[in-house]
C-alpha cells in the first residue's frame, strides 16, 4: 500500500475512536451493563466487517490478504495504544483496563481472528468466477 492508503487508514480509525470516546461518555461506556455491551459490539462487528470485506474485495487479485492484514493492524494496534493511553494513563486504570474495558480489548484481536479468513474466502471467489 502506498503511504497515502496507510495515512487514510489511520485517519479513518482515529476519527472512529474519536467519535466512539465522545459517544461512551460519561464513563466510558462504563456506565452499561455487561449485556448492553456484548449487544453493542455484536452490533457494530458486521458494519465494520463490511466494510473491510468490501476493501478487500475491490483489491487487486492477489493482494487479498495483504490488506486484510493491514485492516487488522490499524483497527487493532492504534485503538490499543489509544485505549492504553486514554484508560490505562489518563484514567489511571495501568493493564487493568484490559479486563475493565474488555469491550474493546475484544477489537485488539477480533480483526485477527476474521479478515484474514474473510480475505481467503474473496480471493477465492474471485478465482472461482475468473476461470
Amino acid at each position: 500500500m502506498h503511504l497515502r492508503k496507510h495515512a487514510k487508514l489511520l485517519g479513518i480509525v482515529s476519527i472512529a475512536w474519536l467519535l466512539f470516546l465522545v459517544a461512551g461518555r460519561p464513563d466510558y461506556y462504563q456506565q452499561y451493563s455487561f449485556r448492553f455491551m456484548l449487544v453493542f459490539d455484536l452490533a457494530i462487528l458486521p458494519p465494520i466487517w463490511y466494510i473491510v470485506y468490501r476493501s478487500i474485495k475491490r483489491t487487486k487479485t492477489g493482494r487479498e490478504y495483504i490488506i486484510a492484514l493491514w485492516w487488522s493492524f490499524y483497527i487493532s494496534c492504534p485503538l490499543f495504544i489509544y485505549d492504553a493511553v486514554y484508560c490505562g494513563l489518563i484514567l489511571g486504570f495501568g493493564v487493568s483496563f484490559l479486563w475493565k474495558f474488555w469491550y474493546l480489548s475484544i477489537y485488539y484481536f477480533i480483526p485477527w481472528i476474521i479478515f484474514p479468513p474473510t480475505a481467503f474466502w474473496v480471493a477465492r471467489i474471485k478465482r472461482m468466477t475468473s476461470d
